[in-house]
């Protein structure tokens, strides 16, 4: 079937400008949830991270993470064509006048989309995934570190998980992992390098001797709180659907599985809620249901049934509560938007359910080779791919983790300590 260049251009175009709204919905999700003081704070480290995003991908970013691998997959090309600053001065770089990625040619992907396309949409996913770990900082960690620490996670953090799994030559790729749209690039790694940074501020706030760590208060803003859920609900229209890199049949499919699975969880939520306390359930349970379901749904969008999204969307609910209660227990981080029982939780889980729920008639149309999964008979092939998924989550973990927590090691003697004023004894 002949590829419609010119509709899948158009069509990814759209979905990375959808995506790039993301970031500043999720500062506006911390204003709903904690109410408009911090509105100044949030936003501004919002937009902070789309500009820094952008410049610092521009310049060398986006080759390390989507350039052909060296080092055995490891990391991009810096070097390679159109190279640093998007081609600089140069009118003839390869694909952004004429010309298509190169993992968009036939051999790859085949979907013909330009170097600037691709930039936009998976800049777009680089920013927003920064959003998410930077809902741990505010009121904890200085603006400067802050920014400190985005410049290295656009260069390096933030580009090995992506090099490794949406890369077609990156070593996790080849040997058969897949993540469709980021449960484990995106949301996991966010997860991971939030944990970081939760543990570099508590190590300072227990020598400043905090017994506990400062809580933020929830305040809920009922406009700001729907707001910003449904701006990241139509962002994910982007988010998913565009991750077919395609206008075609699979990418209406995803649209499907993305909002019946964030639906059915939303009505999950509220139904556990409800349970255990006998009490309406309120507007943050309607947030983080919608979120769940997003989340959870993003590494297997374009894999699995409607029906699939529906029941993996009923799972969330229960999942959910019991990740909020148990992160809840734990006195010494501070997580008021819900980064560790969303984001992280739900990103695993949903990454591991790929070789659950995996259709491999779903998966070819959206332009990937996968088994069908253990329940619907994948057998052997099925428990190899669990496998290849687990192995993949312990190693973007392991190093997304440890590079965070290097990096804020490093912020804190550069910048004489992290924390700002207020979060100190």
């Amino acid at each position: 079937m002949a590829v419609d260049i010119d509709a899948n251009n158009l069509f990814v175009l759209i979905s990375g400008l959808l995506v790039f709204t993301m970031t500043p919905a999720v500062g506006l999700l911390e204003v709903g949830e904690l109410g408009e003081k911090f509105s100044n704070t949030s936003l501004l480290k919002t937009m902070l991270i789309t500009g820094i995003g952008f410049v610092v991908m521009a310049v060398v970013g986006f080759n390390t993470a989507f350039a052909p691998t060296i080092g055995n997959g490891l990391i991009g090309d810096p070097w390679y064509s159109p190279g640093f600053f998007l081609g600089g001065f140069s009118g003839s770089s390869s694909g952004l006048l004429s010309g298509t990625w190169w993992s968009m040619a036939p051999q790859y992907f085949a979907t013909g989309l330009t170097t600037g396309t691709y930039f936009l949409f998976e800049t777009a996913f680089a920013t927003v995934t920064l959003a998410l770990v930077g809902v741990v900082v505010l009121r904890k960690v200085k603006l400067e570190v802050f920014a400190f620490f985005s410049v290295i996670y656009f260069l390096v953090i933030w580009n090995l998980p992506a090099a490794w799994i949406w890369n077609p030559t990156g070593w996790l790729y080849a040997m058969g992992m897949r993540d469709f749209a980021g449960g484990l690039v995106v949301h996991g790694a966010a997860g991971a390098a939030g944990l970081a940074i939760l543990v570099a501020v508590w190590q300072e706030e227990r020598r400043a001797g905090v017994k506990e760590s400062p809580q933020a208060s929830i305040n809920v803003s009922p406009i700001w709180l729907t707001l910003a859920i449904l701006l990241l609900w139509v962002g994910w229209f982007g988010f998913n659907p565009g991750s077919v890199l395609a206008f075609n049949s699979s990418a209406t499919t995803v649209v499907l599985t993305t909002f019946l699975a964030a639906s059915t969880s939303f009505l999950s939520l509220m139904l556990v809620v409800w349970w255990r306390t006998r009490a309406n359930p309120g507007l943050i349970n309607m947030a983080n249901g919608v979120l769940m379901g997003l989340i959870v749904i993003t590494p297997v969008a374009g894999f699995v049934s409607p029906g699939s999204a529906m029941i993996l969307g009923a799972l969330c609910g229960p999942i959910f509560y019991a990740a909020e209660v148990y992160f809840a227990k734990r006195k010494w981080l501070a997580d008021p938007v819900g980064l560790l029982p969303g984001h992280l939780v739900g990103g695993l889980f949903g990454v591991l359910m790929i070789a659950f729920f995996t259709q491999s008639d779903f998966a070819a149309a959206s332009g990937t080779s996968l088994p069908n999964g253990i329940l619907f008979g994948g057998g052997t092939a099925a428990l190899l791919q669990l496998g290849i998924e687990a192995f993949g989550i312990v190693a973007v973990f392991a190093t997304v983790f440890l590079l965070s927590f290097i990096v804020m090691k490093a912020a804190s003697a550069l910048f004489r300590g992290i924390l700002v004023h207020e979060t100190r004894g």
